[in-house]
């Protein structure tokens, strides 16, 4: 246990020395360019499927425990123009995605190369780039799978509720319920070591990556959760942003995420240091 907490309090200052919070800003920037252009992408595509309606009820129960309150209120208000399925306004939200996605991935990779106290100029330009976009799929496939998941999951825990025994009726939802939120979890913590993976210049094998990406997970879990229970209990941003208020939260609730996923790259590279120090002194 005192490994573990020193470890997490050298992190912490090594976070603070490599200017964790003002890359978290800027990731976070980047993905509020990116965030409402995907989501529009998803549930347009969503929409146009047979039993669109009821999986956008489900998309939007399970956003709703993530993003803050009245985010998707403004992104369905926008829907309903007819401009929201026009095929020019979907290729154009694709872009964005995309470019605004480059950014979030050029700005972890940057924290991740102080968290590891790399050089500057290990990647040149271009390949530093084209890595970023090759993340994008790499994290954004998972999630959507494990989206997928949960969404289809909603459909089969109501068919196991409507044949399931009365007695064996609670324990049933009980624990598919934890199955569905394990996966979920389990995706968290597969896209985190992804990233930590391949976003730096150093092979690390995926044991590696592990501790930091499972911290990063364990933080930013609660840390949304218990935001959301701020956002919806204490705090009106609208009282103080007036209509921006929902982007204004959205962009918060995105910092948190940033900066969980960037104290988890600390953790790694903390480990990693202990790992050169072990090997110099084997050699010595």
């Amino acid at each position: 246990m005192k490994r573990y907490l020193r470890i997490a309090r050298e992190a912490l200052l090594r976070a603070l020395a490599h200017d964790v919070i003002n890359t978290s800003k800027a990731t976070a920037y980047s993905g509020m360019l990116m965030l409402f252009p995907a989501l529009l992408v998803v549930t347009t595509l969503v929409a146009q499927v047979e039993e669109g309606s009821n999986m956008l009820g489900d998309l939007r129960s399970i956003y709703e425990q993530f993003l803050p309150v009245d985010t998707l209120d403004l992104l369905q208000s926008y829907m309903q123009t007819s401009r929201a399925y026009s095929s020019q306004l979907m290729l154009s939200a694709t872009a964005l995605s995309i470019f605004a996605g480059l950014g979030v991935m050029l700005s972890l990779m940057e924290g991740f190369r102080r968290a590891y106290s790399l050089p500057e100029g290990g990647w040149g330009f271009w390949s530093r780039r084209i890595r970023g976009t090759l993340l994008l799929p790499i994290a954004m496939v998972p999630l959507s799978i494990a989206t997928l998941v949960v969404v289809f999951g909603h459909q089969i825990e109501l068919w196991m509720v409507a044949n399931a025994g009365h007695d064996l009726r609670h324990i049933v939802i009980f624990f598919w319920r934890l199955a569905r939120w394990s996966i979920a979890m389990l995706t968290s913590a597969t896209v985190m070591s992804a990233l930590y993976h391949f976003g730096i210049k150093r092979k690390e094998h995926w044991l590696w990556v592990a501790p930091g990406a499972v911290a990063a997970t364990l933080i930013w879990f609660p840390a949304t959760l218990a935001f959301g229970w701020y956002v919806t209990g204490f705090a009106d941003y609208s009282r103080f942003y007036g209509s921006f208020g929902a982007g204004i939260a959205t962009l918060v609730w995105l910092y948190i995420t940033s900066f969980s996923v960037l104290i988890g790259a600390e953790i790694n590279g903390v480990l990693y240091r202990e790992r050169q120090h072990a090997l110099g002194a084997k050699i010595e």
